[in-house]
């Protein structure tokens, strides 16, 4: 595979956990009464920080692991390139935080909708996969209902378990 193909495939899977990742966090925060803007922004911005830190400290560990020594220079690029969508991931729940901030909508309403816009999105990387796989529109739509399923099936649990 070539590198830039390989690149954008991890980002991809990067951008997908992260989601995952951020629907639960998300969910979380609207279950709860005592959480305001300032601490929800906190914890999406806390959230995804702490995954991209683990992710390229897990990168770079493994790295050194295999080559016996840390990545600089352009393989230290590509590991940040490819993390980089894991913060990503909490640009559109701030925005929506920062929305319920000014009055605009609740907070939890602005919470559930960035779950909602989650899932969406992982539905549309899904179908793009499955056309991409060649089976067409059956394909696509089962693939991004897969996809979703899972982003939803972490919203319901985590919205069942009360936090």
């Amino acid at each position: 595979m070539p590198e830039d193909v390989e690149a954008a495939t991890e980002r991809l899977k990067e951008r997908i956990y992260a989601t995952i990742t951020m629907i639960s966090v998300v969910v979380g925060l609207s279950a709860s009464d005592e959480v305001d803007a300032a601490g929800a922004a906190a914890s999406v911005a806390t959230a995804a920080l702490g995954v991209w830190l683990a992710a390229v400290v897990a990168d770079q560990q493994a790295h050194h692991t295999v080559a016996g020594r840390l990545a600089t220079g352009r393989e230290l690029r590509r590991l940040l390139h490819v993390s980089s969508p894991l913060l990503l991931a909490a640009v559109g729940p701030l925005i929506l935080v920062g929305v319920a901030a000014i009055g605009a909508m609740p907070l939890t309403t602005a919470l559930l909708t960035s779950a909602v816009v989650d899932i969406a999105a992982l539905f549309g990387w899904g179908c793009l996969g499955g056309l991409r796989m060649g089976g067409g529109l059956p394909t696509a739509l089962i693939a991004g209902v897969v996809d979703a399923a899972i982003g939803t099936a972490v919203a319901t649990v985590k919205a069942l378990a009360g936090h």
